[in-house]
């Protein structure tokens, strides 16, 4: 396997949570292709330790509410295209794909090579070797596909990036129209939570994290004309909760009343 550095290791931490809730929590995310990599990945990588049930279920609960946007941004628009960006292992399209839509998956070279090796390239999804926060890959899609609708996805990427490269990425979308963005993230307070307690017990304490959003109507003030709030809801808003330790209900509860996690889908016209 390649040696990945601190923040490329932790792609591992999604799939070891989608693992877990299909197997526990089928209710909340049902990954069949993410069961079906088991045996193939790293037992180490794949060792639960530290970690709690809320910790786990946070990772499958974003991919629950990734697949929540991505199916109710075809069903407006049909004809619009899906890009992951940080696509790790992400296994959304598996999930996700309706044999008409045209996916992209963008990130490292190192990690698009690994990605191939368990998940080969399918028919309807071009994997794309760069960096996410270069435009490259933009440019590449819009020379096809100049007016197409456009949903980036950003799952539990941002926060490892400082605020100027974020908010790079986020103004150089402007400029290639119609697009709509979705990523997870926290505020002030849920970064400290993350950095103190979650990230030590999911054995990544070494990878540090810098973006956080307050305040989404800030943001889209910060990005100027042309951007707009199409959602800015707590993360477990929709998460069934259903057989869950009482604990992880209330860490839920907590994080949604003070806006510790929660989920920005953004529009550029």
């Amino acid at each position: 396997m390649s040696k990945f550095g601190i923040v490329e290791d932790t792609m591992f931490i999604p799939m070891v949570g989608r693992i877990y809730a299909t197997e526990k929590f089928p209710g909340i995310l049902y990954d069949k292709k993410a069961l079906s990599l088991k045996e193939k990945l790293p037992s180490a990588l794949l060792e639960t330790g530290n970690q709690s049930q809320y910790t786990l279920l946070a990772s499958a609960s974003r991919s629950a509410n990734m697949d929540r946007h991505i199916q109710n941004f075809l069903k407006r628009k049909p004809d619009g295209v899906v890009i992951q960006l940080g696509c790790g292992l992400e296994t959304t399209y598996d999930r996700n794909e309706n044999g008409q839509t045209q996916w992209y998956a963008v990130d490292l070279p190192n990690i698009i090579e690994y990605r191939r090796s368990l998940l080969p390239e399918p028919e309807k999804e071009t994997y794309l070797s760069g960096d996410a926060f270069s435009d490259g890959w933009l440019r590449q899609i819009r020379r096809n596909m100049p007016d197409t609708p456009l949903l980036v996805t950003a799952g539990g990427l941002f926060h490892y990036f400082q605020e100027e490269k974020v908010l790079g990425l986020l103004q150089m979308l402007k400029g290639f129209g119609n697009i709509e963005l979705v990523f997870d993230t926290v505020n002030k307070s849920g970064m400290k939570m993350l950095q103190k307690k979650y990230m030590k017990q999911m054995g990544h304490e070494n990878a540090r994290m810098f973006f956080y959003v307050n305040s989404a109507e800030d943001l889209v003030i910060t990005l100027g004309r042309g951007v707009k709030v199409l959602a800015d809801e707590p993360y477990y808003k929709f998460i069934k909760r259903d057989g869950l330790k009482i604990i992880t209900k209330i860490s839920m509860d907590v994080s949604d009343r003070f806006g510790m996690l929660k989920m920005l889908h953004l529009e550029w016209r």
